[in-house]
Formats: C-alpha cells, sequence, structure tokens
C-alpha cells in the first residue's frame, strides 16, 4: 500500500510538472510564431508578389495568436488548479510550518528529553527521524508549488505582451492587405458584368436559387476558362477561414430558420481566402445575406461565402487557391478584453463573427463538410 501511494503521488507530481512544461512550451512556441510572422511582416514589402507575402502574413499571425492564446488559458488553469491545491491546504500548511518551527537547528539535547526517561526519549527521537523526512518533503513540494504559481504569473504576464503586440501587428498586415488588393490589377478576366442586368437579377431574385440559376445571365464577353481538376481535392479542401462549425447544414438556428449551409464562427477581423482556384461570379450584397461572394471553381459548381465585412475582387477575375477573398467583420467596435481573450477556437470563446458557407452542384445545395476538411490546428 506504502508503494502504490508514493507511486500515485509520483505520477501526479509528473503530470502537474508535465501540465506546467506544456502550457510553457505552447507560450513560447506561440511566441517564436508571432516572431517570425513579425519577420514576414517586414519581408512583405520588398516581396514581388506583395499580395501573397501579406496573405501569409496574416496567416501566420492568426495561427500564432491562437496558440498564444491556448497557451495562455493552460497556463491560466494551471495556475488556478495550484492555487486551488494551495487555499485546500491552508490548515495543513499552518501545522506543517508550526512542526518545522519546533524543530529549529541550535536546540540543546535537553530540549527533546521525554518526560518517560531515556526510553521514552529513545522513542520520540525514532518517531521525529521517521517523520523529519516527511515533513521535509511536504516543505519541498509546497515550494516548488509556490515557484510553479509564480513562474506561470510571469509567463502569462510576458505571454500577453506579446499577445498585445501580436494583436497590433496583424491589424498593420491586414491593412497593408487591404491596401495591396486595391492597388492590384494583374488578376486575370475571365468574363465582364453587365451591372444592369445584375441589378435586374438581384432585384427579381427571391431565393438564392433563383439568383444561382441567373447567374449567367449577368456576363458579357465570356472568354470561357479551363479550370483545374477539382474530384481530387473534394473533402480535403482547406476551410475558407480558421474558426469552429457553429451550424451544421439543415440544422436551426434560433428563429427555427433551416439553411443548407454550413455556419463557422469566427474571430473578428479573420482572413478569409479561396480553397481553391476559382472564377469570382459575383461580389456584393445579396437578399438578406449580407455581403456575399459566390466562387465557381468548375463549370455548374458553386461555393457561396456570406458575411464578410471587407470583400476582395470583382465578378470575372480567375483567382488560384489561397487568394484572399476577404476579412470578417468586428474590428473596429471590439474591447480590448475580447481581443486579448485567451479563448481558442476549438471552445468558441472571442468567436464573435459567422461566415456562412454554402455548396451548390447544378443549383442543387450539397453538404459542404463533405467538400471541405474540418481539421484545424486552432
Amino acid at each position: 500500500m506504502r508503494y502504490l501511494a508514493a507511486l500515485a503521488l509520483f505520477c501526479l507530481w509528473t503530470l502537474q510538472a508535465t501540465a506546467q512544461e506544456d502550457a510553457g512550451a505552447l507560450a513560447r512556441d506561440a511566441g517564436a510564431q508571432l516572431g517570425a510572422a513579425a519577420i514576414q511582416l517586414q519581408e512583405a514589402d520588398s516581396a514581388r508578389d506583395r499580395v501573397r507575402a501579406l496573405t501569409r502574413t496574416v496567416q501566420a499571425y492568426e495561427a500564432g495568436l491562437s496558440a498564444m492564446r491556448a497557451g495562455l488559458r493552460r497556463a491560466a488553469i494551471r495556475e488556478a488548479q495550484l492555487r486551488g491545491q494551495l487555499s485546500a491546504r491552508d490548515a495543513e500548511i499552518a501545522q506543517l510550518l508550526a512542526v518545522l518551527q519546533t524543530i529549529a537547528p541550535g536546540q540543546t539535547p535537553t530540549a527533546f528529553l521525554h518526560p518517560d526517561g531515556p526510553n521514552g526519549t529513545a522513542r520520540a527521537g525514532m518517531l521525529l527521524a521517521e517523520l523529519t523526512p516527511a515533513l521535509n518533503q511536504r516543505a519541498d513540494r509546497l515550494r516548488r508549488d509556490l515557484a510553479d504559481v509564480e513562474t506561470l504569473r510571469q509567463l502569462q504576464e510576458q505571454a500577453a505582451l506579446q499577445l498585445q503586440t501580436g494583436l497590433a501587428e496583424v491589424q498593420t498586415a491586414r491593412s497593408a492587405l487591404n491596401q495591396a488588393m486595391a492597388e492590384r490589377t494583374d488578376l486575370p478576366r475571365r468574363f465582364t458584368e453587365d451591372p444592369v442586368r445584375t441589378a435586374i437579377l438581384i432585384a427579381s431574385s427571391e431565393t438564392l436559387d433563383a439568383f444561382s440559376s441567373g447567374l449567367s445571365s449577368i456576363t458579357s464577353d465570356d472568354v470561357g476558362w479551363a479550370p483545374p481538376s477539382l474530384d481530387e481535392q473534394i473533402g480535403a479542401l482547406p476551410m475558407p477561414a480558421r474558426g469552429l462549425i457553429l451550424r451544421q447544414a439543415g440544422e436551426p438556428d434560433a428563429a427555427g430558420i433551416t439553411r443548407p449551409g454550413i455556419l463557422l464562427a469566427t474571430r473578428p477581423g479573420a482572413l478569409v481566402t479561396a480553397p481553391t482556384a476559382a472564377t469570382l461570379r459575383y461580389v456584393g450584397p445579396l437578399l438578406d445575406f449580407g455581403t456575399v461572394t459566390i466562387l465557381e471553381p468548375r463549370p455548374g459548381t458553386l461555393f457561396v461565402l456570406a458575411g464578410m465585412g471587407v470583400t476582395y475582387g470583382q465578378a470575372g477575375q480567375i483567382i488560384a487557391a489561397g487568394t484572399p477573398l476577404g476579412l470578417m467583420g468586428g474590428l473596429p467596435g471590439q474591447s480590448n478584453e475580447s481581443a486579448l481573450s485567451t479563448g481558442g477556437e476549438g471552445g468558441g470563446a472571442g468567436a464573435s463573427e459567422t461566415l456562412y458557407i454554402e455548396v451548390r452542384q447544378d443549383n442543387v445545395p450539397l453538404d459542404p463538410l463533405t467538400w471541405f476538411s474540418t481539421e484545424q490546428d486552432g
């Protein structure tokens, strides 16, 4: 029993140490990611393809910030656990300190004489000899726990400063990306959008079905385009943005309304990119969807993305996989508390924006989860 108790205590201490090391390592790795992203931001100005460089920079910042929040969250949880353990052991700690004070060095031999004489003194000495190492071990564990709390507190302070700096720098990268996209003129065009036909189609369409079926009628001078094969990518396409699936296809919302697409919860300002090479079929407001971007990766297939705060590109342009399509909203009015939230995407904390994603084949809605990969390092 004594062996099993000692083994259990050792395993518990190992798990506690591992939890602290994991939190620290995760925060340090995230700091390295943010440092690398800062270097990318500096190099983006001199890059030949500035848009691509800035896109990678924003994505690197998003990954680093997500990892930093996860590291801060783990550190906070571990610190709370340690403080809870120390609070629960207040009485035990007080008794321990009292006993340790009574056996301070420099005591005279007569201080430990037992009233029962030499035999009692010998027995008391043997008991004290066995008790002292255990008391020292408990005192050492207490010192380690207190040191761990202090280390975790310092780690959180340093990580919070890195997080604040990263948030400011990613906003700089987003602003630079906005400017670079506004200045971009090198995207090839497949067709020219007729604004009059587009306005008529929007006014006459009451549903997304009706609008999608009439998209081909708003173009002129269509030169045609042979897109790369999409068959091998189905099921493995990357999500357009980092986030958490909030609602699946056909799942009713709070008002009981069901839609054939999925709803992705993202953080404010999250970058939205094209999952594959495609033609921009439509960019603009539509019905009750807000701002909508419709991609056509191949004839008859449409990706509908709705909910962005800022959109890039114009209808008719041919874009490559990974091309930025826009940014999610929510940045101007967000508070510092929400910006510095240590909640990760895995928990949905801080993911206050929603991106609606719908896939259509020959104007028939399909489940987007059969097209996109749900794996992410959130």
